[in-house]
C-alpha cells in the first residue's frame, strides 16, 4: 500500500426519506445490510476505516450492522444538525499525522474497493482526489488533504464538503466504472429502480 490514508463512512443521518425504514439496514448482496457492505468494501483497501454513527440509542441496528469489524465508530450526537455534524467527528478522530482522509457517503452501493484505491491512488498529497464518470462529473468518493481539515471542521448545517470543495481549480478526478460515482439511494423508490437495475 503505498499510503495511509483513513477512510471515514458518513452514516449519522436521519434517513428521513424512505417512509420510515432505514436506508443503511437495507439488504444488498449476500443479505447484509448496506452499511456493514460498505464498511467492508472499505476495510478491503487495508486503510484506516471509521464511521460515524447516531447516538446508540437512536440507531442501534446500524451499530450491529458493523459490530465485530476492525472499524473505529464514532458517535455524532449532534448529527440531526446535518452532514457537516459527522465530517466535524470524523476529523476529530483522525490519527495524528493523517495526510487526509477519504469520505465515504454509506448510501452509495456501487463504489468498489478498487474504486477507493483508485482514488487514493491518484492523491498527492495536497490536492483533492475524487471519483467521476465517464464524462468527468464529480462525484464519490471524495479524498480531501489535510490543509483542509481546518475549514472542514467549520462547517455547519447540511451542506458537507460541497461549500468547501466549490471553486477548486486542481482536483484529481479519477473516472469510475458505470454509475459507480453517482448512485445513491435515498428513497424506497430509488431501491426498487437499483434492486431491479434500472
Amino acid at each position: 500500500m503505498p499510503r495511509r490514508v483513513p477512510i471515514l463512512i458518513l452514516a449519522a443521518g436521519a434517513s428521513s426519506r424512505m417512509g420510515g425504514l432505514d436506508k443503511l439496514v437495507e439488504p444488498v448482496a449476500g443479505g447484509v445490510p448496506l452499511l456493514r457492505d460498505r464498511a467492508e468494501t472499505a476495510l478491503a483497501t487495508g486503510q484506516p476505516v471509521l464511521v460515524a454513527l447516531p447516538p446508540e440509542i437512536e440507531a442501534p441496528a446500524r451499530r450491529a450492522a458493523v459490530a465485530g469489524l476492525a472499524v473505529t465508530t464514532l458517535s455524532v450526537p449532534d448529527a440531526g444538525k446535518g452532514l457537516s455534524a459527522s465530517l466535524r467527528a470524523g476529523i476529530a478522530a483522525l490519527p495524528p499525522g493523517a495526510r487526509g482522509v477519504v469520505i465515504v457517503l454509506a448510501d452509495m452501493p456501487e463504489i468498489t474497493a478498487e474504486d477507493i484505491a483508485a482514488v487514493i491512488g491518484a492523491f498527492d498529497g495536497d490536492h483533492v482526489a475524487r471519483g467521476c464518470d465517464a464524462r468527468g462529473k464529480p462525484g464519490h468518493p471524495v479524498l480531501l488533504p489535510a490543509s483542509m481539515f481546518g475549514d472542514l471542521a467549520a462547517l455547519s448545517g447540511d451542506q458537507g464538503a460541497r461549500d468547501v470543495l466549490a471553486g477548486l481549480r486542481d482536483v484529481r478526478l479519477v473516472p469510475l466504472p458505470g454509475h459507480h460515482a453517482h448512485t445513491d439511494l435515498d428513497t424506497r423508490e430509488d431501491w426498487e429502480r437499483w434492486r431491479r437495475g434500472d
